[in-house]
């Protein structure tokens, strides 16, 4: 068996113990070492084994990874995801679908000061959700605008998956943040365009709710400048060069925790628990981190990526086309893994192959991600679409997913903008670096 054929039978053999339910950290490192002791024998295996978890997680950058989380997780218990939703529905909520469009643009300003899909479902759903279900939405709505609106935390900056993008890839993480700006922006507008679509030929499904008046519009903008303040402090500093990524980060999490400080929910309780979550997720993604590096070390010695790379040489395949076929690839893929396990199993591989092709890794990283949201709300495996399922009892997932068709296209007709004209990805970083 060559190596190379032995490479893509380790990459199955991961798809496989995933799609089983193996958590993705075990997956990849145990595929990874059985494979490294295939090639090198014990003495190889010996030595990857005892250097890269500690080399796959120690370096500075990665530093950045538990700050954004940290971030979010004081975002969520300072009660912002409300003051939000109460900002953007005193303006818009009195029209026919109102409260959805509400819902996608408080999940798309959330998502700038939390990184997490899965945490701007939960924390997003909690008060979106009783808000439409008490004004007669019909539930495939606003389910599936939760779920989709969620979506939005993964490629707004900061993005937990940029990060991780960008340290796979040696890529400018302040880069891939700054081209995610219009992109986020763009999904959000699209977001609201299918459900003001959808509506216009069903009224019946989104009722207008009552008119606030202009005294607690005033009120409730009130509410929202910090968070308006602290992502303009993260994401301009980034843009004009006074902080470093890792800097903002740290700015961002103590930010977030006076916010929650003086938003009177900061209890001793909460601070534990905000404790234990940040630690949670961030020893979840190092861990994930290290399983991935073992499988690259893997994939590396298979010499898998470089016959990719032939083989696209000898078929005379253009960028354009073998950027189609990656998009397809992921999009099939979507359907069957979380957004984190895609990126970790497959940018090692993939990326030399952008490279080879003179394909910019930013505007790469912009669309790898775009397609990882879709794959968050692509039956049957979408997570956003279990996690809104939980935050609304008694719903089925057949309802959640009955409605989450036109945002589905909504995502489609962005990465067809995207891939069409990269300068909406590529434009903003090439006026801030």
């Amino acid at each position: 068996m060559s190596d190379a054929i032995l490479g893509i039978f380790g990459f199955v053999a991961a798809l496989t113990l995933i799609g089983f339910g193996v958590p993705v950290a075990v997956s990849m490192g145990v595929i990874g070492a059985l494979g490294y002791w295939y090639l090198n024998g014990w003495t190889g295996v010996s030595y990857i084994l005892g250097s890269s978890p500690f080399e796959s997680i120690f370096p500075y950058s990665f530093s950045v990874i538990p700050l954004f989380v940290m971030m979010g997780v004081f975002a969520s218990h300072a009660g912002l995801s409300r003051s939000l939703f109460n900002v953007i529905n005193s303006f818009i909520g009195h029209r026919k679908g109102g409260l959805a469009v509400t819902t996608v643009g408080a999940s798309a300003l959330f998502g700038a000061i939390c990184g997490s899909s899965l945490a701007t479902v939960a924390t997003i759903g909690r008060v979106a959700l009783p808000e439409m279900k008490r004004h007669g939405y019909d539930p495939s709505l606003s389910t599936a605008t939760v779920a989709a609106g969620g979506t939005l935390g993964v490629l707004i900056p900061p993005s937990i998956l940029l990060v991780i993008y960008g340290l796979l890839t040696q890529s400018s993480v302040g880069q891939l943040f700054i081209a995610a700006l219009i992109p986020g922006i763009l999904g959000a507008a699209l977001y609201a365009a299918a459900i003001m679509v959808r509506v216009y030929f069903r009224p019946d499904l989104a009722p207008a709710a009552e008119r606030t008046p202009w005294r607690d519009r005033l009120r409730y903008l009130g509410q929202v400048w910090q968070v308006v303040l602290l992502f303009a402090v993260v994401i301009g500093g980034i843009y004009i060069g006074f902080f470093s990524p890792t800097e903002a980060a740290a700015v961002g999490a103590v930010g977030a925790f006076v916010l929650a400080l003086f938003s009177g929910q900061m209890t001793q309780n909460a601070l534990k628990e905000s404790i234990y979550e940040t630690a949670g997720l961030t020893g979840m993604i190092f861990f994930i981190l290290i399983g991935a590096a073992l499988f690259n070390f893997f994939l590396e010695n298979t010499g898998l990526p470089q016959l990719l790379i032939e083989q696209i040489r000898s078929a005379g395949l253009g960028p354009t086309m073998v950027l189609f076929l990656i998009v397809l690839f992921y999009l099939v893929l979507g359907c069957f893994m979380d957004a984190m396990s895609m990126i970790l199993l497959t940018v090692p591989l993939l990326a030399p192959v952008a490279l080879e092709l003179d394909i910019n890794l930013i505007w790469f990283g912009i669309i790898v991600v775009t397609v990882a949201e879709i794959g968050l709300i692509t039956p049957p495996i979408g997570m956003n679409l279990f996690v809104v399922q939980a935050a609304s009892p008694g719903t089925q997932l057949s309802t959640v997913v009955k409605g989450i068709l036109p945002f589905i296209l909504a995502d489609v007709v962005r990465l067809a903008l995207l891939i069409v004209f990269p300068t909406i990805a590529l434009w903003l970083p090439a006026q801030a670096f």
